[in-house]
């Protein structure tokens, strides 16, 4: 179990320092998501949300559960990235040939993009608080987001690991990226309210696992442990199955890539 767990740590740091040598993708990959979705899109639809639909005091108290969620699925989709370019360049099949086990190469990817996701939502959070946008749940309610954060985020790098196994080129996986996670988005509450969408896109959007995080966060933020706690239950239980079936597709693919 020691050789295990120094073999996770050891390929956990592997892809901290590749990202520590890449400066300027280091701070983007930190700030993007509140730069540009939370200051710039929340600042500019601020005028028009009406606070009754969107039934939060202003649209950026509403869009940053919105955001951290939206954080959550893009690191998670990109998380597999990395192991398509080892996959290319022959990495991966020498790395594989070492006497190590397999699961610790997939287990390291799951720990760095979780705990990359984990230091992004808390950034977010802290610059929610400069527009007066603090948790009504205090610091046990961030735990809690992160928690949610983490659940959601281990299935979706399921799905991107799968994809990087399954796809030959890093060209069809980028395309693939972009047509799960624009639907994900729209099909979500993360930028409006459910009772706000058309009919349609509000039916799709109850399947969508993000809507189901999304609002497990909202309360967290806006509202209190009144209304938080009624819905932690379903949802910790959607995301378990979630997680489940991604992570089965998952070591299909990889069981398939290793022969």
């Amino acid at each position: 179990m020691s050789a295990y767990v120094q073999e996770i740590g050891a390929l956990t740091m592997r892809w901290v320092r590749r990202l520590s040598r890449e400066k300027f993708s280091l701070v983007f990959t930190l700030v993007q998501p509140m730069l540009f979705w939370l200051i710039f899109f929340g600042n500019l639809f601020q005028r028009t949300a009406d606070a009754q639909v969107v039934q939060a005091p202003n649209y950026i108290s509403f869009l940053v559960a919105g955001v951290v969620v939206m954080t959550v699925l893009n690191n998670g989709l990109a998380g597999g990235v990395d192991l398509l370019f080892d996959k290319e360049n022959g990495f991966l099949e020498r790395l594989l040939s070492t006497p190590i086990h397999r699961t610790s190469v997939v287990l390291s990817r799951f720990l760095f993009v979780m705990t990359i996701t984990c230091l992004q939502i808390l950034v977010i959070l802290g610059v929610a608080a400069l527009f007066g946008v603090r948790p009504a749940t205090g610091f046990l309610g961030v735990a809690v987001i992160l928690f949610i954060g983490m659940l959601f985020g281990v299935g979706l790098t399921a799905i991107s690991m799968a994809i990087a196994f399954s796809v030959k080129s890093h060209g069809d996986f980028f395309s693939a990226l972009g047509f799960l996670s624009l639907p994900l988005i729209f099909l979500s509450s993360a930028l409006v309210p459910l009772a706000a969408m058309p009919a349609w896109m509000s039916m799709l959007a109850r399947f969508n696992p993000m809507t189901w995080a999304i609002d497990a966060i909202r309360p967290l933020i806006l509202s209190g442990w009144a209304e938080a706690l009624p819905r932690l239950g379903m949802v910790v239980a959607i995301m378990v199955v979630f997680d489940a079936f991604c992570l089965y597709g998952s070591a299909r693919a990889f069981r398939r890539t290793i022969g």
